[in-house]
């Protein structure tokens, strides 16, 4: 049984204390930027809405939202007026959210495969009211789209007995039907399809009327599609009526729409689809023994919901694409044509149409087409109004600048209205862009931008800014006069007077930069491409799934820059970048520019594939290869496929290195210079890749053979055994060892192995009984096991997280097995440090050792397993200029924080009795299991940082300062003292003091020397 000792819980709590970040440093030394991601635009089911509450009060007050899902599976909202989030639900993985629909102050949604799970939420606060589990996710339908088989629809507002009513009609599985409380999840009734049914229909709408419920789906015959309707009871949920329509829709739900005038009962919902161009109608009533109807007159391509399906409007394309809004037929079945978009059929001046739908704070329909017009430059918008100009309808029109080199083409819009004078229509667009912002337009004025693609950061890294220097002129002095040259020194020193009082303030009250001061500058302020004193302001290079890249303050998360990435060739048929990694290929340091790299796998919509660098200004953004341009960055093509691995060359080039799949070596430059330089270390080489599910180690020939190009050749192959899976490589994190050993309480020492080939590999054995999970510290040089051990695969999966810096090992499994009567299931962390040779004093030198030595494999190991109170979703260690500093472990959990966890507290090493004199003076105190979750740990302090992926690290000017960056869904910064700041001043330090005593003693030294003086010259005279 564990015993824990209060005074050594005491003692780790002091420990935790002198690292403990204060609240006040909240906000200051951190920031943290909130994100929804980017919506889901492919369906009305999830994409954009704006939704109005309030809107039937009396006194006419109302407030908006904007709703949406995005591709980051969350559910949230968006305030209009300023674009902050006004409340989000992020779900699970294994729970994808497929749909939602809001009315008054409700928003329900359906997640899960086939809808299994019912969520209801407020609309404004975002409190979750109710959650119902519909059926298994293991039971749901897979369905292309994954919203096809679900739908929500809402009865009338008001009951028989004019109660509000709070009830929704959900459809799941394409084949159930339920009428469900959404203020307590309780389901009044259920209505199923039979067995036969549910082979060939799956039914896809629900409306609702008073007299019934109608679920309408298609039903699959040998060449194309036949309406199929079932009439339901909204009180009960028996079955009316149903009735197969006849039809004949070849594409689908692409042919096939369901449209009701919810603000007037006595107009029957109806069903319309396409049959080889004809609009086909039938309306619905309880009996369903209304007909079939024709619209004539216009033959017509396709039909388009834009989200007034409810109101009874939508939009037809005839097949030429001019545009038709088509509504219900007030005064008899069918529909009308009422009005057609002047100029939209398709044209080289402007670009194929979109078309979205929105209501006013009076719940009037409005209609709006939108699109780029290559003749002027500019996005355009055409919104119609049926009911203005005495019912007869009028059109609003308007362009808008939107900044294409910016945000790339717009690829949704949603629309809002108000109409606050008779002939006057102000519309509110959110447009959702193709390099995922969202931007919100009031009319042709943009108010608001958020960066949602930050979401999808896949590489990143840290760059550091250049010192600000004050500019001298440079003159040439045979031509300047003498009075021109005394003019130019006054000049120079008109800045003086206020450096000198500036200097005397700081010096009398000691307010110099403090490392708990904020390194925000002001937004407009050069500052920001300048480094503060302590280096605590960086540029953070981030590259997105999108096709943007970033350059982002690190004391603050503005975005100083930002650029699409040109698709090159691919331009012609689609693709997309997926960016790889960043390099920092020039630093201040080399006195030049900050540069950077950024290689990324283009993804062609044909299907080719192939590797582009993007050689990039870290200050400013720029194109390194054509400084003048302003359009998207025009990479480089590097390599003609894919590549397997890629690093940088830490040369006094910076070469990149990349090696493709039939491992060819390229280089970036690919000068004369970095291939002699290349060259002379290429033998020194070795990295590891994967295949046919082994690891096999890899070298560098010295010179290129057949091609002008170095090859790399297999020189070793893994030997786990048979069944084991590799699932990740985890490289050694390099950078500068302070210390080569750690000196013990008895004088001896442990020295660290520093190989520089280690790398840890996670493998996993699905066939075996239980599965389980490998951890495996490899020399990546010549494939020699050091280290292995076995955890459990809970469920069958491998999620062990690992970190590896220097010597130290530290991964994380979820344990599930209980083994022993005082065991249970949780989260392990195990912290493993190797040293050289076999015993204490043993130096091998693994460092310089050479491969073909057996001195490699000579290593010696400490383990030890905590029990950690939560479940981590990313790692990492923190990192500092010298490497003096202790590293800490930094760790997100499932609860959205961020976590430091000292060395000394992970120490393998760590006695499991009461420490000795010898142990405790280094620093050891006694092993207890489990981890204690102390919140003054916390580093996000009350921030929710959610879906960290990862995180990097940085060093700061000071030795003792590490920069933090994690990201995910949201985007988080902050520092960190392993060791405490030890190297500057403490705040409290009294400087005033020190300066006034300092004072003190010059002038007891000035009026005391001469009495000094004259006391020895009397000595000496009565001496003699």
């Amino acid at each position: 049984m564990w015993k824990p000792t209060l005074s050594l819980l005491a003692l780790l709590c002091l420990l935790q204390t002198t690292f403990a970040l204060h609240e006040s440093d909240a906000g200051v030394v951190d920031w943290h930027k909130p994100l929804i991601g980017v919506p889901l635009t492919g369906s009305l089911a999830t994409a954009p809405v704006f939704h109005r509450v309030g809107s039937h009060d009396p006194n006419g007050t109302t407030q908006s939202v904007i709703l949406t899902a995005t591709a980051s599976n969350v559910l949230g909202a968006l305030e209009p007026a300023s674009g902050n989030l006004t409340w989000r639900h992020i779900y699970e993985p294994e729970d994808p959210v497929i749909l939602f629909r809001a009315r008054e102050d409700i928003v329900v949604s359906l997640s899960g495969p086939g809808g299994s799970t019912f969520r209801s939420f407020d609309a404004l606060t975002g409190q979750l009211i109710s959650e119902k589990r519909l059926h298994r996710p293991d039971t749901g339908r897979l369905f292309e789209p994954a919203n096809l088989g679900s739908h929500v629809a809402f009865p009338a507002l008001k009951d028989d007995t004019g109660r509000k009513s709070t009830d929704v009609f959900v459809l799941t599985n394409g084949c159930e039907l339920r009428r469900i409380d959404a203020m307590t999840g309780e389901v009044k009734w259920t209505w199923s399809a039979t067995e036969e049914q549910k082979s060939f229909i799956v039914f896809s709408r629900v409306v609702s009327t008073p007299s019934a419920v109608y679920a309408i789906g298609l039903t699959k015959t040998p060449k194309s599609y036949m309406p199929r309707i079932e009439a339901i009871s909204p009180t009960t949920g028996e079955v009316l009526a149903s009735a197969d329509l006849p039809g004949n829709i070849q594409n689908g739900l692409a042919e096939f729409m369901v449209i009701s005038d919810s603000t007037d009962d006595k107009i029957s919902p109806l069903v319309i689809w396409l049959e080889s161009g004809t609009m086909k109608t039938a309306a619905l009533q309880p009996s369903l023994k209304g007909k079939v109807l024709s619209a004539r007159g216009a033959v017509y391509k396709s039909i388009k919901d834009v989200g007034l399906s409810d109101r009874g409007l939508f939009v037809a394309l005839q097949s030429d694409d001019s545009a038709r809004i088509i509504k219900i037929d007030d005064n008899g079945p069918g529909v009308k044509s009422i009005h057609d978009f002047a100029d939209s059929a398709t044209s080289t001046g402007y670009t194929e149409s979109m078309f979205a739908g929105g209501l006013d704070k009076s719940g009037y329909p409005y209609v709006g087409r939108f699109f780029w017009s290559h003749n002027v430059g500019q996005a355009a918008a055409h919104v119609y109004s049926p009911h203005l100009v005495e019912g007869r309808g009028m059109v609003t029109g308007y362009t808008f600048s939107f900044d294409t080199n910016l945000h790339g083409t717009i690829e949704h819009v949603a629309l809002d209205t108000a109409n606050p004078k008779q002939y006057t229509v102000l519309a509110r667009l959110f447009l959702t862009t193709s390099t995922g912002a969202v931007q919100l337009w009031q009319h042709d004025r943009i108010q608001w931008t958020r960066e949602e693609s930050l979401s999808e950061i896949k590489a990143a890294e840290f760059v550091e800014l250049p010192e600000r220097k004050a500019v001298v002129g440079v003159h040439a002095e045979e031509h300047e006069t003498f009075g021109a040259r005394l003019i130019r020194q006054l000049a120079d020193g008109k800045e003086f007077p206020t450096y000198a009082v500036n200097f005397a303030k700081r010096f009398a009250t000691g307010s110099y930069a403090s490392v708990t001061n904020s390194a925000v500058t002001s937004a407009n302020s050069t500052d920001q491409l300048y480094r503060d004193t302590f280096g605590f302001r960086k540029i953070i290079v981030a590259a997105t799934s999108r096709g943007k890249i970033y350059g982002i303050n690190s004391s603050n998360g503005a975005i100083i820059w930002s650029r699409i990435l040109g698709l090159g060739w691919a331009n012609e048929v689609g693709g997309r970048h997926q960016p790889v990694k960043v390099y920092v290929t020039k630093t201040v340091s080399d006195g030049d520019t900050p540069q950077v790299v950024l290689l990324t796998q283009r993804l062609a919509s044909n299907g080719l594939v192939d590797t582009v660098i993007f050689h990039i200004n870290a200050l400013t953004g720029d194109d390194i290869r054509k400084p003048s341009s302003s359009g998207p960055l025009e990479g480089f093509d590097f390599v003609e496929s894919e590549i397997v691995d890629a690093f940088l060359l830490q040369s006094d080039n910076r070469t990149v290195v990349a090696i493709d799949t039939h491992l060819q070596v390229h280089l970036y430059p690919n000068t004369e210079h970095s291939r002699r330089e290349f060259s002379k270390v290429a033998r020194k080489i070795h990295f590891p890749l994967r295949a046919n599910g082994r690891l096999l180690g890899h070298q560098v020939l010295p010179t290129p053979e057949v091609t002008d190009k170095f090859t790399a050749y297999a020189t070793w192959a893994s030997n786990f055994p048979p069944q084991e899976q590799i699932v990740a490589v985890i490289p050694n994190t390099l950078g500068p060892v302070a210390s080569l050993g750690k000196v013990l309480g008895n004088r001896t020492t442990l020295y660290k192995y520093l190989n520089p080939h280690l790398i840890a590999v996670g493998t996993i054995s699905p066939s075996t009984t239980p599965p389980v999970c490998g951890v495996y510290l490899l020399d990546g040089a010549k494939g020699t096991i050091l280290y292995h051990a076995n955890v459990p695969a809970a469920g069958g999966v491998c999620d062990v997280m690992a970190t590896l810096t220097e010597n130290w090992l530290v991964y994380v499994y979820y344990d599930d097995e209980i083994v022993g009567l005082h065991e249970s299931k949780g989260q392990r962390a195990v912290s493993v440090e190797l040293y050289e040779g076999y015993q204490v004093n043993d130096k091998t030198k693994s460092s310089d050792t050479s491969i073909y030595s057996n001195k490699t494999s000579e290593v010696s190991f400490y383990e030890q397993s905590y029990i950690l109170p939560y479940a981590v979703t990313a790692m990492s260690t923190t990192s500092t200029k010298f490497g003096i500093s202790v590293k800490d472990i930094i760790l997100t959990n499932r609860r959205n924080q961020i976590h430091s966890i000292p060395r000394r507290v992970l120490d393998p090493r760590r006695p499991k009795r009461k420490p000795t004199a010898e142990e405790q003076e280094e620093w050891l105190f006694q092993y207890e299991p489990l981890l204690p979750d102390d919140p003054r740990r916390v580093v996000s302090h009350n921030y929710r940082v959610a879906k960290v992926e990862k995180i990097i690290t940085s060093p700061a000017f000071l030795e003792s300062t590490s920069l933090i960056f994690a990201y995910g869904l949201d985007l988080f910064s902050t520092r960190v003292a392993p060791s405490n700041t030890f190297d500057v001043l403490s705040e409290n330090f009294n400087k005033a003091q020190l300066v006034l005593t300092v004072s003190a003693l010059a002038i007891a030294i000035i009026i005391t020397k001469p009495m000094v003086s004259r006391k020895r010259l009397r000595e000496r005279w009565y001496a003699s």
